[in-house]
């Protein structure tokens, strides 16, 4: 037996979770809200960690979703600090540390991801950072303050971010990466090419289509030598290896997994157990949008789906369908816009040009718009999302 009851337990006290507790109160639900989260923070957003709060021009505290007394206000119960160890899918009730058993009729796992470590040589020497929390853009921010040399390891968003931020900072900064180029993976060779060369222009050097061999030093990280032989100095090293999708809560209570490694889940983002929805890093859901199952990182897809799973609690919105949209700042120097995501593509149609610092690329797989990118063009992306729709 339950030590305890409550109508909706949401576990996980990042954006999704937040969001949907959020949205809840939005919706009129008045019955009672557990948010139990292994943070020590309240939910908090983590675009800041890469930017502004890792330059030293905002505090942990001004990336916190909510005003303090937000969550008393609303009656939302917020836990920091707990995890919840173990859930029984038919009983309906989960196993809290500290806590004890709490049954509940409705369920959220918004659980997140953990970042993936890069498994070499020397990889527990000082000086080498994952950017995933306030805690870690903290330390970070403290550790780069005596660096002059950073070499960033990984071609996507949070080295490229992470890179321009430190740049400001006075760093000099190096990307290696297995990619040709920075974020061509997500956007393909020609944009590719007007981010290496906006990095590029601020002093930012390149190490393309190379791997990390090793971590040199005694006990502090002095150099990274890759697996062509480079030998790069460093006083201090950040990876962006990306992130896993935490599913063992999930495994371990027996739901279906997706080919993804994420959870899967239905149209409106209900998992193989009745009453328990999955939102944000670890959702893999049936897109209706995009006629295939589809798992997205980002926060922005994170606060629209916890939104979402809250209307789903208290009614039928019908099938998922938010188109995926996403945003990145270079620092101060471009802000991009992103829908899609695109799985393949065989064609770009650029709008603008790369040479004024204002375009659009449509990715077409076929005559089907696959995703769209744009630097100073957001007006184009209205016409994207209509034509991204299956």
């Amino acid at each position: 037996m339950a030590e305890r009851n409550v109508d909706i337990l949401i576990v996980g006290g990042g954006l999704a979770g937040a969001s949907c507790a959020e949205g809840l109160r939005e919706a009129g639900f008045e019955g009672s809200v557990l948010l139990a989260g292994r943070e020590p923070h309240p939910p908090y957003q983590r675009p800041p960690c890469s930017k502004d709060l890792l330059r030293g021009e905002s505090e942990p505290d001004d990336a916190h979703l909510h005003p303090d007394g937000w969550y008393e206000e609303h009656d939302v119960e917020l836990l920091t600090r707990t995890m919840v160890m173990k859930l029984d899918t038919a009983a309906k009730t989960a196993e809290l540390a500290h806590i004890g058993s709490v049954g509940f009729d409705r369920a959220l796992l918004a659980t997140g991801a953990n970042i993936r470590r890069l498994r070499v040589e020397g990889g527990d020497h000082d000086g080498i950072h994952y950017l995933r929390t306030l805690g870690t853009s903290v330390s970070l921010r403290e550790d780069a303050a005596d660096a002059e040399k950073v070499v960033l390891i990984g071609g996507s968003y949070i080295a490229c971010e992470v890179a321009a931020s430190l740049t400001v900072m006075g760093k000099q900064c190096t990307l290696v990466m297995l990619e040709d180029g920075p974020l061509s993976t997500g956007f393909g060779k020609a944009a590719s090419g007007f981010f290496a060369e906006l990095l590029g222009s601020h002093g930012i050097e390149f190490v393309t289509g190379d791997g990390v061999a090793r971590f040199e030093g005694e006990k502090r990280v002095e150099r990274v030598v890759t697996e062509s032989g480079k030998t790069l100095d460093a006083d201090l090293v950040v990876i962006g290896a990306g992130a896993i999708p935490d599913v063992h809560l999930a495994r371990s209570a027996g739901l279906e997994l997706g080919e993804s490694g994420g959870v899967k889940c239905s149209q409106t983002l209900e998992t193989s157990a009745p009453g328990i929805w999955c939102a944000g890093d670890p959702c893999e859901y049936d897109s209706v949008v995009h006629g295939r199952r589809l798992r997205v990182e980002h926060f922005e897809v994170a606060a629209a789906q916890g939104h979402y799973v809250a209307q789903a609690m208290t009614g039928d919105p019908g099938p998922y369908d938010v188109i995926p949209y996403f945003w990145s700042d270079l620092a101060d120097w471009a802000s991009l816009e992103y829908v899609g995501p695109a799985r393949q593509w065989d064609r770009e149609e650029v709008r603008g040009s790369f040479d004024s610092g204002e375009f659009s690329v449509f990715y077409y797989d076929g005559e089907q718009l696959a995703g769209a990118l744009t630097v100073g063009r957001s007006d184009d992306l209205e016409e994207a999302k209509r034509l991204l729709v299956v």
